[in-house]
């Protein structure tokens, strides 16, 4: 080959070559991260901290977090084993905040109509924090307007003060708390809410945190709204029926959800994480590199047999 033509086709191929060179990697999506996931990163719920709300629509899968909230989560668990929540309702739906239930006549100046706790206790003390340096903590790098640092222990959504040596639950978008009165132990766990609504973070470490719905939160957020301001029906009719509130423990395994959760610890969960921190889809133009805490999703599945 003449050298003029060695120089024309090295011309042709350089500009080429350099192309694909240059090309960048391919990402995999979250999605994709979570489809190649092993089995060892997954769990099954735990039957004792498993809360099936049974409503004529369908059924609200709940775990609890004895972790957090062992007082508390103790109660829930006689209440639930009583029947104490059959046939009462969600008597409040708040647009942008909670849905509540449990007993509406339970402050009702007539004690008489007030359903009877069984034998679970009727004060419990305030579980708003816990000692930091028992769970394990996976901690998120994004900066946090509400503490000091923020992630997750055991599936919760969690933050913790290195300071203070505390570590609590948060308020993200499906948590299960204990409704209270004034004073911070005023709560027996008989009256529960699911925040519907952006993360009212300003509650955390003043309510107790019990748990968090797994599945079945789009039963709770389609609940038609109560009346300005707080939410709350005015008539028994508009209230959302509960057939019953039971453990999942205490129903035929035949008749269980099976679910398992992506363990907050592992390394799908922390590739699924990143992979929602900076989008590199070909939407997006500018990845973001930051993550809210609330806004870190937490995968579920039917469980495989």
């Amino acid at each position: 080959m003449r050298l003029s033509h060695l120089l024309s086709a090295c011309l042709l191929v350089t500009p080429l070559a350099s192309a694909m060179a240059e090309e960048p990697p391919r990402h995999p999506s979250a999605k994709e991260i979570l489809d190649a996931s092993p089995a060892a990163d997954w769990r099954t719920l735990d039957p004792a901290n498993t809360l099936y709300m049974d409503l004529q629509a369908g059924r609200v899968v709940i775990e609890l977090a004895p972790g957090f909230a062992p007082e508390h989560v103790a109660n829930i668990r006689t209440l639930a084993r009583e029947g104490f929540w059959d046939g009462l309702g969600i008597y409040r739906s708040q647009d942008n905040f909670v849905v509540q239930f449990g007993d509406a006549d339970a402050d009702a100046e007539d004690a008489a109509k007030a359903k009877s706790l069984g034998s679970a206790k009727t004060e419990l003390p305030a579980e708003f924090a816990r000692k930091a340096d028992g769970p394990a903590f996976t901690r998120l790098p994004d900066v946090d307007g509400w503490a000091p640092e923020v992630g997750f222990v055991d599936g919760f959504p969690a933050a913790r003060d290195p300071a203070t040596g505390e570590a609590w639950l948060a308020h993200c978008y499906g948590a299960l708390g204990a409704g209270r009165g004034g004073p911070p132990d005023s709560s027996n766990g008989s009256e529960l809410y699911v925040v519907t609504g952006q993360s009212p973070r300003q509650l955390d470490r003043n309510i107790t945190l019990v748990g968090r719905v797994v599945k079945g939160m789009e039963l709770l957020s389609a609940i038609p709204r109560g009346p300005e301001p707080m939410g709350f029906y005015e008539k028994p009719e508009e209230r959302t029926p509960i057939i019953a509130i039971r453990l999942a423990s205490e129903v035929p395994e035949s008749e269980r959800t099976p679910l398992q959760v992506l363990r907050t610890d592992s390394r799908t969960f922390a590739d699924a994480t990143e992979a929602r921190r900076n989008r590199r889809d070909d939407w997006y133009v500018r990845p973001a590199g930051h993550i809210d805490l609330c806004n870190v999703p937490l995968p579920v599945r039917e469980a495989k047999h």
